[in-house]
């Protein structure tokens, strides 16, 4: 197996946003942000120092217009800019939303006003915000099976749930968005679609900052904690950058602080918390290159591809491990593999003579060096299948971009990313596996308690 790892490349994967080289084009006299800001001021808000601007690397952001030292407001963005359900209840549709029973969720009444506004063109009060939105999402709710197909075992059971998830809540929401009928001047079938539903779900899943609100007895019990916040929402994401944000009670506003700071000409970037590139895919639809956060995954049909007719009594260790919860979060990561999947492993290689030691073993005790020799080659076994099926997914991808149009080439490129990430981190452990050739027999002191499962990793 090849490596595209070692030291000088996990010191390259480490770098910190601030430091990866990008050019930025100045958006300031764009139509589209000179409308927003002109917006945005009349309702308070007036930014000087961190302007829009497309980045080479990450799209679309803000950029420092001066140094900011760490520890200073970046952002205070005042509490009429923000849309929350609160903005949705005081508008038009508020009355078709309190009569309605039973009530819409907080996630189902910020999409349907977001339709209706981008609807309304330039009638909608929200148009210069609605304006900058992106037309679409490489989220995989609008992936095809075919892309999905080609994501890593368990981020797509959650890709095919994800948009599965979003098909129920248009199907659900269809006798209310009919009662809104007297609100448009043409059939509402053809205004709230399911191409627009996902539209707008991508916009609040993927560009919301978390905000408290009181419950509401017009909205569903689930939590409302949304708030879409125009400008704010163009900061891209930094693993590496440390922020303190949050709704500010006394000046009424949403204020976003740099731990850090941010250099004069630079990206200012948030961070949307320590996401691993999976996650940040489902999620938000990208992925952070070099991200610190990143791993790869190990699903129990992993073990069972590599190991069952391999490993004696391989179904009743895997239920004993199921058991004991130690079949969830198993990884290789940039530090090699996890402790839980080297755990898992350890009871994969016991013997016959052994198998009293299985409880000891989830513990951390010591067996011996032939087990833990046998435990090191099962997860270079391991390894192994999980590059050759990243390898033949990477074939696939690059077989399909060649005759794909620009959105499928999008789509395919952010799945392209992560296979990429994940042969870094694959890569990488096999060094690491090998240099086990020396056998190391495990810690008991370092392994948490069985009874804490979750502090184990």
């Amino acid at each position: 197996m090849g490596s595209r790892s070692g030291r000088r490349g996990r010191r390259k994967r480490r770098r910190n946003c601030s430091q990866i080289v990008s050019q930025a084009v100045n958006l300031c006299h764009d139509s589209l942000y000179v409308e927003l800001r002109k917006w945005l001021k009349e309702r308070g808000f007036n930014s000087k120092f961190l302007i829009p601007a497309h980045f080479s690397d990450t799209g679309r952001g803000l950029m420092a217009m001066k140094t900011i030292p760490g520890r200073d407001l970046i952002v205070s963005l005042p509490e009429r800019c923000l849309l929350t359900t609160q903005t949705v209840l005081s508008s038009y549709m508020g009355e078709y939303i309190k009569r309605w029973k039973p009530p819409v969720s907080p996630v189902l009444a910020l999409c349907v006003f977001l339709i209706s506004e981008r609807h309304l063109g330039a009638r909608s009060q929200w148009k210069p915000y609605a304006d900058v939105l992106p037309k679409t999402y490489t989220c995989p709710v609008y992936f095809s099976d075919d892309v999905i197909s080609l994501l890593p075992g368990d981020l797509r059971k959650k890709a095919f749930d994800q948009r599965d998830g979003v098909s129920e809540l248009f199907s659900s929401s269809l006798a209310f968005v009919r009662s809104l009928q007297p609100l448009f001047d043409q059939p509402v079938e053809g205004i709230f679609t399911h191409d627009a539903l996902r539209w707008a779900w991508c916009s609040v899943n993927t560009r919301t900052v978390y905000m408290e609100h009181p419950q509401s007895p017009h909205l569903s019990r689930e939590r409302d904690v949304y708030a879409l916040a125009p400008y704010l929402d163009l900061l891209n994401h930094c693993p590496s950058v440390q922020v303190e944000a949050g709704f500010n009670k006394t000046k009424r506003c949403y204020e976003v602080h740099s731990v850090q700071g941010c250099r004069k000409f630079q990206q200012a970037f948030l961070c949307y918390g320590p996401h691993d590139n999976q996650r940040l895919l489902l999620e938000y639809g990208f992925v952070a290159p070099g991200n610190p956060h990143s791993v790869v995954y190990v699903d129990p049909g992993d073990l069972q591809f590599c190991f069952s007719a391999v490993v004696e009594q391989f179904s009743q260790k895997l239920l004993f491990l199921k058991k004991h919860d130690f079949l969830s979060n198993l990884t290789f990561g940039l530090d090699g593999t996890s402790w839980r999947l080297m755990t898992a492993l350890r009871l994969l290689s016991l013997k016959p003579d052994q198998y009293s030691c299985w409880k000891g073993v989830l513990l951390g005790a010591a067996v011996s060096q032939d087990s833990e020799e046998r435990s090191v080659h099962l997860a270079q076994v391991l390894c192994q299948h999980l590059w050759d099926e990243n390898t033949e997914a990477l074939l696939k991808i690059s077989v399909l971009k060649k005759d794909a149009g620009s959105t499928l080439r999008e789509q395919l490129a952010v799945v392209e990313s992560l296979r990429l990430e994940a042969q870094c981190i694959l890569g990488y452990s096999q060094e690491v596996l090998r240099s086990l050739q020396e056998p190391v027999l495990p810690s008991k002191a370092v392994a948490p308690s069985i009874e804490e499962p979750e502090k184990l990793g």
